[in-house]
């Protein structure tokens, strides 16, 4: 039962020689082989890899040599990172069979840790959805209920953690992709400042709005994951040169005096009732606990979805030119008249409808005569809404809405109608857009799934948001799993 544990109880078990690095990753391959058919979490396991890794880590402890929080723990790794000599496809048919020859920066600092990695998750296509559903390979399902989804894009990575198949995993988060699945799996799911954690070896959709980050089963997890991963780097030129604390030193279960906006746009219209009902209940219980709560109006945050339906699809169809058959990746196997047949052909077959819809939305935004009309607009009310976050900031440490605006819909409930599944993202969006650091924690269930409280911080104050979450969780007490 080792791998129901979170990552600072094991490192105790082993730092303390209780158990072995080997035998918790037997363990958790253990759970893999039983559920795995149920949750399809995983587009590729490397288990003797993994293996060898722990029997390494054991050969360390042995010799008494020094050992992180992380070492010998099992992580998995969304398939949109690059993992050399372990295949990487975004969960896309034209990616298929790709092995990278290096590393992410993210992947490597975790390597660099000495963690055991399990697998490489699932995930919507190019990171580009909302429910997982995307996937080239097949969808994941919800571990809470195998009905419904687990939320996107990083749904693999985050039904991983809810189901035990792995201690912790990385996400991306574009619009909300580890805050949205990690709130429909019942998770603690972290998408820290734009810059804190290198974009380096992350396949990248839109560029201005990707960001790496942690999936744990709790906020003491996420805090000592984020240590790990964060930092400057040369390869990434948006990587920030920041003085980067010890975030486990904001794990401390006092709010007193903490001021807290709720923003009232993310109150309304389009939020689930039972939802907002616990959203509220959360907010009564930080009160109790010395907060001071207020409404607050955010007013432009009203026309982040359709700002970020712009720029994100304007920026993944320059990122997304590269595949086009010549270098790397899927190549059409029909007949073609020339090189440009052979572009057009090979990404009609190797990319999905999603990819193939904000592909040509971008591409159409970012041509003459409707750059400035679309995109740049659309920057323009990015700035507006950064302005927003600021002038809120002056005045609270935090903010705090509801991550996702329902529970986990059924399979194939949104599929067919974009419009529709976008509104997942509606309270995850403008927190990219701003480019600054939020996190989803659990904050009860409604209908018998999860619902997720956002909590929203100031650029680069990951340890106010870290404090706020682990105050709730250790006063909350959220203790349900979910049943397999």
């Amino acid at each position: 039962m080792l791998h129901k544990l979170t990552v600072h109880e094991l490192h105790k078990k082993l730092k303390n020689r209780e158990i072995s690095a080997m035998e918790l990753c037997r363990d958790v391959f253990k759970r893999i082989e039983a559920v795995e058919s149920k949750v399809k979490a995983y587009l590729n396991l490397t288990e003797e890899t993994a293996l060898s890794a722990a029997n390494a880590v054991d050969e360390k402890i042995k010799l008494g040599e020094e050992v992180s929080f992380l070492t010998g723990i099992p992580a998995a790794i969304k398939d949109n990172m690059c993992t050399k000599g372990v295949e990487t496809t975004c969960a896309s048919k034209i990616l298929k069979n790709f092995v990278p020859v290096y590393s992410s920066t993210a992947v490597e600092k975790l390597f660099n840790e000495d963690i055991v990695m399990i697998g490489k998750t699932n995930m919507d296509e190019f990171a580009m959805g909302s429910s997982t559903e995307n996937s080239a390979f097949g969808p994941t399902l919800n571990p809470w209920n195998l009905k419904t989804v687990p939320g996107g894009s990083s749904g693999g990575s985050a039904a991983a953690v809810a189901a035990d198949e792995t201690i912790f995993a990385l996400g991306s988060d574009t619009g909300g992709s580890i805050r949205q699945p990690a709130s429909l799996c019942g998770v603690v799911g972290m998408k820290p400042t734009y810059g804190l954690v290198s974009r380096y070896g992350l396949v990248a959709f839109a560029s201005s709005l990707d960001q790496i980050g942690p999936i744990t089963k709790d906020v003491t997890d996420c805090a000592l994951v984020l240590n790990a991963i964060c930092g400057k780097d040369p390869m990434d030129s948006t990587s920030l040169d920041a003085k980067i604390p010890n975030y486990t030193k904001a794990l401390v279960s006092d709010v007193k005096g903490l001021k807290i906006g709720v923003p009232k746009e993310f109150m309304g219209e389009g939020i689930d009732p039972k939802v907002k009902r616990l959203t509220e209940d959360a907010l009564e219980l930080f009160e109790k606990m010395g907060a001071i709560i207020e409404e607050i109006s955010l007013p432009h945050v009203g026309q982040a979805l359709s700002a970020y339906y712009l720029i994100a699809p304007a920026e993944a169809s320059s990122n997304l030119a590269r595949f086009d058959g010549v270098r790397y990746g899927y190549r059409t196997k029909q007949k073609v008249e020339d090189m440009v047949d052979m572009y057009s052909k090979t990404r009609a077959e190797g990319f999905g409808n999603e990819v193939k819809r904000r592909i040509m939305l971008g591409t159409y935004a970012l041509s003459t005569g409707y750059y400035e009309a679309y995109y740049g607009q659309a920057q323009k009310v990015r700035t507006l809404i950064i302005n927003d976050f600021n002038k809120a900031f002056e005045k609270y440490d935090v903010l705090v809405s509801p991550t996702s605006p329902t529970v986990a819909f059924k399979l194939g409930e949104k599929f067919e109608d974009p419009l529709k599944m976008y509104m997942s993202d509606i309270c995850t969006i403008p927190v990219n857009l701003a480019g600054i650091p939020g996190i989803s924690i659990p904050c009860g269930l409604a209908d018998g799934l999860p619902v997720g409280l956002q909590i929203m911080g100031k650029t680069l104050d990951e340890t106010t948001i870290l404090r706020a979450a682990y105050a709730f969780e250790q006063e909350f007490g959220f203790k349900e799993k979910p049943i397999l």
